[in-house]
């Protein structure tokens, strides 16, 4: 068995709108929107009568994908996403390297990004920090130091 590619990593937000402009203010571009239900729809996610609006983005001149997902229905009975700690079990962040980190991390944070701790020099290698953004999610922004 080998693993050919990573295709896409999804991700379930409430506010599909603020979240796609938080990750095209990264630099990401749309690669497409649709809406999806059906029996089909629910038997891949185990629910019923699942409606849901998608938005695929793509790294410019990338392969892979970031879906992002909001539910119409069914409605999502728990409690508001926690605000988890980076140190959390679980899928925590997702790591984007890009040409300027004060750049990006000023999009971001326009779009409501807020930094999880600091903007460090790690080991004169990389500048790296953590952003929190829509649902909850961590991105973690690296720029490699000539």
């Amino acid at each position: 068995m080998t693993v050919k590619r990573l295709e896409h990593i999804g991700i379930v937000v409430d506010d599909l709108a603020a979240a796609t402009a938080f990750f095209t203010a990264l630099g990401l571009e749309v690669d497409g929107e649709t809406s999806v239900e059906g029996g089909l729809v629910d038997r891949i996610n185990g629910l019923e009568g699942v409606r849901a609006d998608v938005v695929m983005l793509r790294i410019p001149g990338g392969d892979m994908q970031l879906e992002l997902a909001t539910y119409r229905a069914p409605t999502y009975e728990g409690d508001a996403a926690p605000t988890l700690p980076p140190n959390a079990p679980g899928l925590r962040h997702v790591l984007f390297v890009v040409d300027d980190i004060d750049e990006s991390l000023a999009a971001l944070r326009a779009q409501g990004g807020e930094l999880v701790g600091e903007l460090v020099n790690y080991e004169n290698s990389y500048k790296l920090c953590y952003v929190r953004g829509p649902a909850g999610i961590i991105v973690e922004l690296a720029e490699k130091i000539a």
